[in-house]
């Protein structure tokens, strides 16, 4: 302890429950989604020049996050998450994915269901992207709102790890940047 400070004095430890270390697991960057690989248009607006920097790149990940993918990807967590017809979910959420840029979510949704079948010894059913999450956060009765956090945060990390490498930027902005959108990741998934 510190001078001055008995070992009584020290913080009680917060317990982390199985849902946290689940979900960290599954929106981790070694989980198999391929999510490095998905850049949400942000290559396409580096390259168009309409982000260059920290500032711009921030401005566009809050806009997936409030107004795009992040937005409608939580409408369909949730909705999987409690659907009794996961599959007119899942249908409907590939109507929502119209662009071949939008379309990796099935890529992605296939391999999600995959690692969480492998993980859990059952057979996958290959999914979008977010329903694929829903469902599996529903069959591992983990919170709904927990999940979408988490999830919003992962997908805010993957696209500033992205614009580290695209636009470039160094690791100290691409944090700052992770750090300033989690709370909006918070408020969209609430």
């Amino acid at each position: 302890p510190k001078a001055g400070l008995t070992d009584t004095d020290a913080p009680t430890a917060m317990p982390i429950d199985d849902a946290v270390l689940t979900l960290a697991q599954w929106f981790s960057p070694s989980f198999p989604v391929g999510a490095f690989a998905y850049s949400h248009g942000l290559e396409w607006a580096v390259q168009a020049g309409d982000v260059t920097d920290a500032a711009q790149t921030q401005d566009w990940i809050d806009t997936v996050l409030r107004h795009g993918a992040g937005w409608n990807d939580c409408l369909f967590i949730a909705a999987s998450y409690r659907a009794t017809d996961v599959a007119a979910v899942d249908a409907t959420a590939r109507a929502f994915a119209a662009s071949a840029e939008r379309r990796e979510t099935d890529l992605q949704g296939a391999a999600f269901a995959a690692a969480v079948a492998n993980l859990n010894g059952t057979t996958a059913t290959p999914r979008t992207y977010p329903v694929a999450v829903g469902e599996a956060a529903r069959a591992a009765d983990l919170p709904l709102e927990l999940t979408a956090k988490m999830y919003l945060h992962g997908l805010t990390s993957s696209l500033a790890g992205a614009a580290m490498r695209l636009v470039p930027l160094g690791q100290s902005d691409g944090q700052a940047i992770i750090r300033a959108l989690t709370p909006v990741a918070q408020d969209v998934a609430t």
